[in-house]
């Protein structure tokens, strides 16, 4: 189990608080689509992944980095058992969809990227560092099932 401060508690649900889903989602699987490109092969259903433009512009892709930032309030919710709380997506990421477990690392470092950008300087370091260590926990949550 996670050993959460009460800083990195209250940072985590801050930052979930203050962040619009819609606007940071959308960009951070945008932008790990476009920046690691062999991580489109999992969203052939997607239409159109031929140019940051079209990726950029693209509703399902928005709506799936919508959906995944849901996600991830889940483990805000569940922040004492991530795990369990991410076990039937880890099934299925695994299993059912055979995504590469590092792909899951990848979107969170886009997500991290998109954060800073949106929170500006407010983004410290110290939040920064309970950000990624709350990001950690969650890639290893959903690659549980690979091991």
């Amino acid at each position: 189990m996670v050993e959460w401060t009460d800083f990195e508690r209250s940072t985590i649900q801050d930052i979930f608080s203050k962040i619009d889903y819609a606007v940071v989602g959308p960009l951070a699987l945008s932008r790990c689509l476009i920046v690691y490109p062999w991580t489109q092969r999992y969203f052939g259903k997607f239409g159109n992944l031929y140019n940051a433009a079209a990726i950029m512009g693209n509703p399902m892709v928005a709506a799936h980095g919508l959906t995944v930032l849901r996600g991830l309030e889940r483990a805000v919710k569940n922040m004492d058992d991530i795990k369990n709380t991410y076990f039937e997506l880890s099934v299925l990421h695994s299993e059912k969809l055979h995504v590469d477990p590092d792909n899951f690392r990848l979107l969170a470092d886009c997500l991290t990227i998109v954060l800073a950008g949106q929170l500006g300087t407010a983004f410290t370091p110290a939040i920064q560092a309970a950000f990624q260590k709350f990001l950690a926990v969650v890639v290893n949550s959903l690659g549980r099932q690979y091991q």
